[in-house]
């Protein structure tokens, strides 16, 4: 696992190549649907910024709350964003933003909160803010490998 400054490192790396990898996708090429029940490419990054949201709910409440139950239907989120639908250039732009703000909140987390807990679902095992940061890196890192982004170690 990662330490905290490493998970800041990583995600802003991960933001400024995976953003300039992104702007680089033609529109045709981001919004194509390999079949109607998956993903097209600006839907994964939709659910990218989904997943963003509900984790800044779980870094933020696990600093104050008693083992904080956020969870989140990942399909229905995409599917009532409607991110098929948006601007291809807004969607890298807040997705690049959003996560920026989340490394600076990493980087203001007092020493003792990283080793608080929540859980991401009611039946799942709590975990440390800690842990959960660093998952949250991997899972992104595995959904822009999805899109064919890979950002070197």
């Amino acid at each position: 696992m990662l330490t905290p400054q490493q998970i800041v490192d990583r995600l802003l790396l991960v933001c400024l190549q995976a953003s300039s990898a992104m702007n680089k996708f033609s529109e045709d090429d981001f919004s194509f649907k390999p079949a109607p029940e998956k993903w097209s490419k600006k839907e994964i990054l939709g659910h990218l910024i989904d997943s963003a949201t509900n984790n800044h709910q779980r870094f933020i409440r696990i600093q104050f709350e008693d083992n904080p139950v956020i969870g989140y239907d990942q399909n229905k989120w995409v599917e009532y964003s409607r991110y098929q639908q948006m601007s291809t250039t807004e969607l890298i732009r807040f997705w690049q933003t959003y996560n920026q703000h989340l490394a600076a909140l990493f980087l203001q987390v007092k020493e003792g909160d990283w080793n608080r807990t929540g859980k991401s679902r009611a039946d799942r095992e709590p975990v440390t803010l800690l842990w959960l940061a660093d998952d949250y890196v991997v899972h992104l890192e595995h959904h822009l490998k999805a899109m064919g982004i890979v950002i070197p170690a």
